[in-house]
């Protein structure tokens, strides 16, 4: 599972060929969440509430790259790297 951007001890997180809805994976500390790349909701998993908001903010500003990453991974193409919150 490639991990496409990291901040703050977030690790962001993509496998390949993996199912709908699109989504992305969070691992922060003894944390995992996938969340949906469309709407931003937590679909599974548990975060602190400050992680949860940090990791919101930053998939705002990466939409696109992160749809754009989930094709590439549905087609077991490797996603690419995605800038860290600032």
């Amino acid at each position: 599972m490639p991990t496409v951007c990291s901040f703050y001890g977030i690790l962001i997180r993509m496998y390949f060929n993996d199912h709908d809805p699109p989504h992305f994976h969070v691992v922060y500390a003894e944390y995992k969440a996938k969340i949906a790349i469309d709407n931003l909701d937590m679909i599974s998993g548990q975060l602190p509430r400050r992680a949860y908001e940090l990791v919101c903010d930053w998939a705002e500003l990466h939409q696109s790259e992160l749809t754009h990453n989930w094709v590439l991974c549905q087609n077991k193409s490797s996603p690419l790297a995605i800038p860290p919150l600032k």
